[in-house]
């Protein structure tokens, strides 16, 4: 350690307090941390690149200070979707340290590590008050039994009005109009369990009818449009 002589001619003071670290909710318990193996939680941030055209969900599972498991999801950019793919790579076995400090690859996903790392760092994680945390896989809950991520995707105009594209249930192909030609509801394609169905041995027809649903007074519509032709 090298002290300029400013210091080096000054006396010694004794410091007195010793403020310990406020203690955060981690698993369960309150710890204060000192350390980064310290560090535990499971819990999800968003990121953004500098030009906002995409963002990036992360989802973390942090044991012991080290990375176990992250689920990358991606929205708006295709190269983005490259980048996610070694992330996926890049992030289980790292500290949370390390992976602060470690090109992801895409701005958005070094955005989200920046605002996990927050969240994890100050006990504001989704496993905060979770006995002994969340079991690593916890992220694949997420994503339902498809193992797909949540999308939604809605356009509309002044003149035309909107249009549903994808709901959480899966691709929109028909919405449901009254007299009014006001939305009463939509069909939808599982795309999801359509591929699964054809994995099984199904033909691609046989499973677009088993992976069809609906929503709402589908019923009672008017008329039903594809929202991606009409």
């Amino acid at each position: 350690m090298i002290y300029t002589q400013e210091v080096e001619k000054m006396c010694t003071v004794a410091k007195g307090a010793k403020h310990e670290p406020a203690p955060i909710p981690q698993e369960g318990a309150w710890t204060k941390v000192k350390e980064i193996k310290e560090i535990n939680g499971f819990t999800h941030g968003i990121g953004w690149c500098a030009p906002q055209q995409g963002a990036c969900k992360l989802s973390l599972n942090v044991k012991d200070g080290i990375i176990q498991e992250a689920l990358v999801e991606t929205i708006g950019c295709s190269g983005m979707t490259h980048s996610a793919a070694m992330a996926s790579e890049i992030l289980p076995g790292k500290t949370v340290l390390e992976a602060m400090n470690t090109d992801l690859v895409c701005d958005a996903i070094n955005t989200a590590m920046r605002e996990l790392a927050l969240q994890i760092i100050y006990g504001r994680t989704q496993s905060a008050f979770s006995e002994n945390g969340l079991a690593v896989g916890a992220g694949l809950e997420d994503l339902g039994k498809g193992l797909r991520s949540q999308v939604g995707t809605m356009y509309g105009t002044l003149k035309k009005g909107p249009r549903y594209l994808e709901m959480a249930e899966g691709y929109v192909t028909g919405i449901a109009l009254d007299e009014n030609d006001e939305i009463i509801g939509y069909q939808y394609v599982s795309l999801g369990k359509m591929t699964d169905f054809i994995k099984k041995g199904d033909d691609p027809n046989t499973a677009w009818e088993k992976a069809k649903g609906q929503y709402g007074r589908v019923a009672d519509a008017v008329k039903i449009i594809d929202p991606r032709e009409e």
